[in-house]
């Protein structure tokens, strides 16, 4: 805590250090021009070796030459990437908060299940195969499975604790229903293999405009969760006695992650790690105040996700290894790495 010197020696002493604030911000800034830059990279850098010269003919004068055409590619799979990105960041730290367990993550609540298990369904029992088509299943499996969790967990009543045993028993359920399927299916299984491990190749502008909506939403109601659910963070009798209302935080967090996590996972399939990764290490540099958290994950998760779609694209060239790949062999170490450090932290 800084205190002020007496007056007689505030001409004397040095300028004071920054404010935490004031570092906070500063980060936040430098984060958001590394998202910048990162998302350049995703438009100029890909499986297709193109010149900086026909990425800018791409961007500003497109006359629908090959290079103009995959950088209209380029350009709609960065602006997917950064709205997923943002949208499991900002998921995954709200989940984190409402469960009270720093290493939760948007599949804890069976939400991806629920999107997976939806796609199955309408590929094999609805024959549909388009993206535009299965997106809608995706997004209504995510938002019945968080319905279902929000009920089993006990709806008003409903715990930390209840509301991760339930997402982890309906999880189990469903993806033992998925392989079932799949595994009796081939065609189901061919036109599935590429969605599961989840992908950023398939962006459209329909895509885009599909899903941004409910993004939108989700990302403005997350970030106004903040400041109650800072309060549930110390307890549920201090949260009372500070005026936050329990139940309809706890709803509206349902919600918000449901939401965003539902059209992320319909846009580019189940993408792990990057809504549990991004908050915990956010959380390790701004604290447990979600009012910072919250932004920060908001504008880091889009850099884990465009970076690992940009080396994705990069080591397997002319081909490329899918995002969802690349995000879980980068997840995996990592997630090791934060156990091994808690449990040092609490021994």
């Amino acid at each position: 805590m800084l205190v002020d010197s007496p007056p007689e020696q505030r001409a004397e002493t040095a300028p004071a250090p920054p404010t935490r604030r004031a570092i906070r911000s500063f980060g936040l800034l430098l984060s958001a021009m590394i998202l910048v830059l990162v998302a350049l990279a995703s438009i100029a850098i890909g499986a297709k070796d193109l010149s900086l010269a026909q990425v800018w003919h791409g961007l500003f004068q497109d006359t629908g030459t090959y290079g103009d055409v995959v950088v209209d590619e380029r350009v709609s799979r960065t602006v997917l990437g950064l709205l997923a990105g943002a949208a499991l960041g900002l998921a995954g730290a709200v989940l984190q908060a409402l469960t009270r367990n720093p290493l939760a993550d948007p599949g804890l609540l069976g939400i991806n299940a629920g999107a997976s298990a939806a796609v199955v369904t309408a590929i094999t029992f609805f024959g549909v195969t388009s993206m535009s088509g299965y997106i809608w299943f995706a997004f209504f499996g995510a938002a019945a499975v968080g319905a279902l969790v929000w009920f089993l967990g006990g709806s008003r009543g409903a715990t930390p604790v209840r509301l991760a045993l339930a997402g982890t028993a309906i999880s189990a359920a469903l993806y033992g229903y998925l392989q079932a399927v799949m595994i009796s299916d081939n065609a189901a299984l061919g036109r599935m293999r590429f969605w599961t491990v989840g992908s950023l190749s398939s962006a459209t502008d329909s895509t885009i405009k599909q899903v941004l909506p409910f993004l939108l939403v989700g990302m403005v109601l997350a970030l106004a969760l903040a400041r109650p659910l800072n309060a549930m963070s110390m307890g549920d009798d201090t949260a009372k006695a500070l005026g936050a209302h329990l139940s309809r935080t706890r709803a509206l967090s349902m919600l918000a992650a449901t939401v965003l996590c539902g059209a992320a996972t319909a846009a580019c399939g189940p993408i792990v790690f990057v809504g549990l990764m991004v908050p915990h290490v956010v959380r390790s540099f701004t604290g447990p105040d979600l009012r910072w958290i919250l932004p920060y994950a908001g504008v880091l998760s889009p850099v884990l996700l465009l970076g690992a779609d940009v080396i994705g694209r990069v080591i397997a060239r002319p081909s490329e290894v899918q995002v969802g790949i690349i995000t879980a062999i980068i997840g995996g170490p990592v997630f090791i790495l934060l156990v091994r450090r808690r449990r040092t932290a609490q021994l």
